[in-house]
């Protein structure tokens, strides 16, 4: 899901340990933690961070950060290698010790085996002090990985369509959305909801609505111990929606042919109203709308269609986690490029994200989520693998696109059953796979 995004994705680094041929296979590699260097003067070393930021490869912007990171580690040097199938590619190499000096946690590795494959940052006690997200690379007390950025699923929207429908208030219930997905069919030219079925990996992002409905720091607990498709459930509700607004006509006409590129731009110009992503989008969108000569400040966010007594509730979580490479000849020289990445870069604010230091500022274009007095949580990851092993026994495919897309056909009569049918096989292939 995140590979495509090119958000305010994780850059990171991944060391292809040319030295090996030196220095033999990884014999310099000392103890499995990559300590914080005292004197920035004294790190050395050309260290290799793997990215799935392409673009900003490409455009120079990782050799500025780079550039700014030298000034205050003056020997060591940053090399950066970019993977489009960032997952795939990362998943071959990590049979291998060279994957980079750093590099961003792929999905694929079970949390278990961070050992393994990482480096350890310290101890979750010393790093949760100033960082948020550290449950989620922690194994046994020690943490493994560090998103430079902090993500938040929402609907991106083009705030003058939906002005022009009418809707000025932000709907607090899924009937709510509806009907102001209605008003925009009726008043405006805009599709109201665009699924961009056919990118796949945006469909998983519905499965990110968990925590949001109820506003529960403990929902991933409830996925690894309950059923996620009760009546009222957080992922029923959300996948409810789905289909409700694919059922009544409010998205686009032929799913398959959606083009996520173009649906940027089409956003921005108002041809589409509505899209269910994540803050990671919205400089992405806000730069379309530029290209396209539209307006950048057209583009909002807003939360989940839920609220908890009387209060919307958005979740926080980490991008893609930095790690390093727990065969790098240069853990330090990695580690200070995370830290400062993390720290220093601007990254978060370059990407109008939400910093992961605890102290860190929301972004001005979440202006008015502190308006609205939105409520931010962080989910517990501590069953995260446990739901990541049911997932994958139940053969359900929450993190995968099939289940929504399935979902989809449903809705616009291309599949077979009913909704609830729908729904009672997933409870009951996810509750049997539990036992």
């Amino acid at each position: 899901m995140h590979m495509y995004r090119r958000t305010a994705l994780a850059m990171v680094t991944g060391a292809a340990l040319l030295l090996s041929a030196c220095t033999g296979t990884g014999g310099t590699s000392k103890g499995a933690a990559a300590d914080a260097p005292t004197d920035p003067a004294e790190v050395s070393g050309t260290i290799k961070v793997l990215t799935v930021r392409t673009d900003l490869v490409q455009d120079g912007t990782m050799d500025r950060y780079a550039a700014e990171f030298r000034k205050v580690y003056p020997k060591v040097k940053v090399e950066f290698e970019a993977l489009t199938n960032y997952e795939s590619e990362v998943k071959i190499r990590m049979n291998t010790e060279n994957y980079g000096d750093v590099l961003l946690i792929p999905a694929v590795i079970k949390k278990d085996d961070y050992p393994k494959f990482f480096a350890s940052l310290g101890t979750v006690e010393e790093r949760s002090e100033k960082y948020r997200f550290t449950d989620f690379t922690a194994v046994d007390g020690k943490v493994y990985g560090q998103s430079p950025v902090g993500v938040m699923p929402g609907f991106v929207y083009n705030r003058r369509v939906w002005r022009e429908a009418g809707v000025t208030e932000w709907p607090t219930t899924p009937a709510e959305f509806l009907t102001a997905l209605k008003a925009i069919k009726a008043k405006t030219d805009a599709v109201p909801y665009y699924t961009n079925f056919a990118a796949g990996w945006t469909m998983s992002s519905w499965t990110a609505v968990n925590g949001s409905v109820h506003c529960d720091p403990e929902a991933t607990t409830e996925l690894a111990e309950g059923d996620p498709w009760a009546e009222g459930a957080d992922l029923r509700v959300g996948d409810t929606l789905l289909y409700d607004i694919v059922k009544q006509g409010l998205a686009e006409k032929d799913p398959t042919t959606t083009n996520w590129e173009q649906s940027k731009a089409r956003t921005a110009q108002g041809e589409i109203a509505t899209q269910w992503l994540g803050t990671w989008a919205i400089v992405q969108f806000q730069d379309a709308a530029e290209k396209a000569g539209a307006d950048p400040d057209d583009i909002g966010f807003m939360p989940f269609p839920a609220q908890t007594d009387g209060t919307f509730c958005a979740v926080v979580g980490p991008d893609y986690n930095q790690a390093v490479n727990v065969h790098s000849a240069h853990k330090e020289a990695a580690r200070a490029w995370i830290d400062w990445f993390t720290d220093k870069s601007g990254y978060d604010k370059d990407n109008l994200a939400i910093s992961p230091l605890k102290n860190g500022t929301l972004p001005e274009v979440l202006g008015p989520y502190e308006d609205a007095g939105v409520k931010l949580i962080e989910v517990s990851d501590a069953k995260g693998a446990e739901v990541k092993r049911i997932d994958n026994e139940s053969e359900t495919g929450l993190f995968a696109p099939e289940y929504r897309q399935k979902l989809v056909d449903l809705a616009r009569g291309s599949g077979r059953g009913t909704l609830d049918d729908f729904f009672a096989d997933l409870s009951k292939r996810w509750t049997e796979a539990q036992r």
